[in-house]
């Protein structure tokens, strides 16, 4: 079974009063296991549709997706859920933190529904450690920084050893060192655990970290 990531003609339309709007067009894209890309464009190109195709929260109107030689959208509801929840994880812009729960039960989240959380305490714990807050692991979002929170979305994302990571604009709402710090830490993160990782983001500074990087426009997508 073919491993990483295809996409293989996908248009998206969504009809409207005013008729047809096409907001992907034939895109296709294929990373290898363990592959990384950058996502760039205008906003309003598609980059957040793309996205959202990817992870399973929209499906595509024609086209082929799979990850890891399965297609997702073959599934019932129930069973995209549980792919999504298992092999996907989701950075943010904003870190849709749980302001009453601390870092560790934020990181934990995405388990309460695993079948596959056995030692997800441990796992969670792991994974604060190796993003530098496992002496915030008690805190709570409002206690923590800007760059803090993203961190513990990040190890949030981790927590089910996902093979796909999709960052959406991950450094947008930071400043530069913050910026350049969290940056660093998804590349070292991905260069460990080999997931597939798209960020779709407007810094060229990031995008020139991904080994292939792709741009947007009008919903057509192309190799920079």
């Amino acid at each position: 079974m073919a491993q990483g990531l295809n996409v293989d003609s996908v248009s998206k339309i969504f009809h409207t009063r005013a008729g047809e709007l096409v907001v992907l067009r034939d895109v296709c894209l294929t990373i290898p296991g363990g592959g990384s890309v950058a996502i760039m464009g205008p906003s309003g190109s598609g980059k957040s549709t793309l996205l959202n195709i990817m992870g399973t929260l929209e499906s595509p109107s024609s086209g082929v997706y799979s990850l890891d030689g399965e297609n997702p959208f073959d599934l019932n509801p129930k069973k995209v859920a549980a792919f999504r929840n298992l092999r996907i994880g989701f950075v943010f812009q904003d870190h849709h933190l749980l302001p009453q729960c601390t870092a560790l039960e934020n990181v934990l989240i995405p388990t309460l529904v695993s079948p596959h959380s056995s030692n997800a305490t441990g796992r969670a714990k792991e994974l604060l450690d190796r993003v530098g807050l496992i002496d915030r692991m008690d805190h709570r979002p409002a206690e923590l920084s800007g760059g803090e929170r993203q961190r513990v979305a990040i190890a949030r994302a981790l927590i089910n050893r996902p093979a796909l990571l999709l960052a959406d604009e991950p450094t947008g709402n930071l400043d530069r060192d913050t910026s350049t710090k969290v940056a660093e830490l998804l590349m070292e993160l991905h260069q460990a655990d080999q997931f597939v990782f798209i960020a779709v983001t407007h810094s060229e500074t990031f995008a020139a970290r991904f080994p292939k990087r792709c741009e947007l426009i009008a919903g057509s997508l192309r190799e920079l």
